[in-house]
């Protein structure tokens, strides 16, 4: 044990870069194939749930369960917009379901921590790394809910934006990691004869693999320059973090990666949850690129504004809650310290959070 150990820390830095961009590539793959997964289950569920909301708050949940069940913000809220411009949503119906979304998206990086479950203080820094994103999003619709239920704000903002901005056209943004990983997801998917159920088992397992050695890795590379360059560079302050969220999210289009990303090198203990916090905030303005792109390529005003009110919302969340960032800091740190007592815990909190209270309040509403 001792001997592979110590060989272990004889790599050669670029054999563990290249080592450790494999090990990016399976953790992509994983992700992607995960979503897809996902969609083979849930895409036309999802799609039959935005039609049928009756109310906005069934509307708020709906978003919730239909984007954890496609586990993209980017792909509920596109399908919304594209809803608005063909007349099946209104506008005051699917602005509660862009906030829901805004909740569902964080399940994938919060079952990413779950790869982390096996190491009690690796998985305590990831789990609430993750569930930080969450909380953040759950307190940003408990605020803007009721305000939006009572003045529409949402609403008219983004309507004098999409006004202006209507008749602009979309543009086809390139997604590099799509194109990167499509290959073998698509390999992946033919070989297991677009099987739901099997490419699920085989992105969990995937993914653990990747998380497993992903924070052998990169804890092997933390020595002097790397940890510095997150420290010093990327990380360097809140604002510089934020502006690097919205950057990659709006690269990658989607949020789920961007966080998700960020959880091993948490685990890791290269980034602290308080410098995740920024990052996630900015991941949450850059997922909105995506539905923006969508409803101006329709060209009709209704879907621009729901696109924008998607911005607008998360514009708004943070300018209340990341002066008080304590908050959801502190409530992602307690539920992690509960999470290491039990690993029940953190299982119990996505079943219920993204999918049992969606459900039955869907139910109980309907």
């Amino acid at each position: 044990m001792e001997e592979s150990i110590t060989t272990e820390k004889k790599l050669h830095p670029l054999i563990r870069l290249v080592i450790l961009l494999g090990l990016l590539y399976i953790f992509f793959v994983s992700i992607t194939l995960m979503g897809a997964s996902f969609k083979f289950f849930g895409k036309d569920f999802a799609k039959q749930l935005l039609t049928t909301t009756a109310n906005p708050f069934v509307g708020l949940f709906i978003g919730v369960l239909a984007t954890a069940l496609v586990q993209s913000s980017s792909t509920v809220t596109s399908m919304a917009v594209g809803m608005v411009a063909g007349g099946a949503l209104d506008v005051a119906r699917a602005i509660p379901i862009i906030m829901g979304a805004n909740i569902g998206t964080s399940v994938t990086n919060t079952l990413v921590s779950v790869g982390h479950i096996g190491r009690k203080d690796e998985f305590k820094r990831a789990f609430s790394s993750a569930t930080v994103h969450d909380f953040f999003n759950v307190l940003a619709v408990i605020i803007l809910f009721p305000l939006q239920l009572g003045t529409n704000f949402l609403g008219i903002m983004s309507e004098y934006l999409a006004t202006g901005l209507q008749d602009v056209g979309g543009l086809k943004m390139v997604n590099p990691i799509k194109t990167i990983v499509k290959p073998a997801v698509t390999l992946i998917e033919e070989y297991t004869g677009h099987s739901g159920t099997i490419m699920l088992i085989l992105s969990i397992a995937l993914l653990f693999l990747a998380l497993r050695y992903l924070v052998v890795n990169l804890k092997a590379l933390i020595i002097g320059k790397v940890e510095n360059f997150f420290d010093n560079t990327l990380f360097r302050n809140g604002g510089r973090a934020f502006v690097l969220g919205i950057v990659l999210t709006a690269l990658v289009q989607s949020s789920s990666i961007t966080t998700s990303l960020a959880v091993p090198l948490a685990g890791a203990g290269i980034l602290t949850i308080q410098q995740i916090f920024p990052f996630t905030l900015g991941a949450n303005i850059g997922t909105t690129v995506t539905a923006m792109l969508a409803s101006l390529v329709t060209g009709n005003l209704a879907a621009v504004t729901v696109a924008f009110a998607h911005l607008l919302f998360n514009i708004t969340g943070i300018i209340f809650i990341w002066p008080i960032k304590r908050i959801p800091i502190g409530l992602a740190e307690k539920l992690a310290d509960y999470a290491i007592k039990s690993k029940w815990i953190p299982l119990i909190y996505i079943l219920v959070l993204f999918f049992l209270i969606p459900l039955i309040l869907i139910y109980l509403a309907g």
